[in-house]
């Protein structure tokens, strides 16, 4: 068989195996092959060559009960993808936190939480809110997380929340849209109240900036 024939087969597997990851990821619980040929629309003999591949480069692992479940090369690849990301974004979120004088993040969707991979501290205020990279919260609590909620539906206006993830805390946050395969806000977090009309503009701005760095 020519490469050219062998084209669509290898494209057709590709993206099998793609779709394989994205179901074992979403399953809480793990996925049985069975589950996962039917998902695929596929026969039970396709699912397990994809799996054999995706088990030897450690994407996809078998529990104890021969359930599908991520495995650590995957996660060594998110390790990896993280601080790339975050180093993108930071110059935009020095420049937004000095401004605004309040704490800035770039969030990302993780399931059904909301992560936080980069945050910058103001470098000139007496006080502000110390927000660790790689905390994590639901997607419907907090303004990060709300924010990426409206950013599924293409709804980019600025979410502001206040004491929801912790009493006396203010977030003002937008989505970061155009990204494809990527889910993210950036925000601002602060102890004392944050007017949207004012602050927003300027997270706006910063949001569009990180966009252009990671597009």
């Amino acid at each position: 068989m020519s490469e050219s024939e062998r084209g669509p087969e290898t494209a057709q597997t590709l993206d099998r195996g793609i779709r394989l990851l994205l179901l074992v990821a979403d399953a809480a619980g793990g996925l049985t092959v069975t589950e996962a040929a039917t998902r695929l629309g596929v026969g039970r003999a396709v699912v397990y060559r994809l799996v054999g591949a995706l088990v030897d480069h450690g994407m996809v692992r078998r529990d104890g009960r021969g359930r599908l479940r991520l495995g650590a090369g995957l996660l060594h690849l998110a390790n990896r993808a993280q601080p790339l990301l975050a180093d993108a974004a930071r110059p935009p979120l020095r420049r937004l936190a000095e401004a605004v004088g309040a704490t800035a993040h770039l969030t990302i969707a993780e399931g059904g939480e909301a992560v936080a991979i980069a945050v910058v501290e103001p470098s000139w205020t007496a006080f502000h809110v110390a927000y660790r990279a790689g905390s994590r919260h639901p997607l419907d609590r907090g303004a990060a997380g709300r924010a990426i909620l409206a950013g599924r539906q293409g709804d980019a206006s600025v979410v502001a929340t206040a004491g929801e993830l912790q009493p006396g805390a203010h977030g003002v946050a937008v989505p970061v849209l155009g990204l494809e395969g990527l889910e993210a806000s950036v925000g601002v977090v602060s102890l004392s109240p944050l007017d949207p009309e004012v602050i927003g503009p300027q997270v706006t701005s910063a949001a569009a900036e990180v966009a252009q760095a990671l597009g």
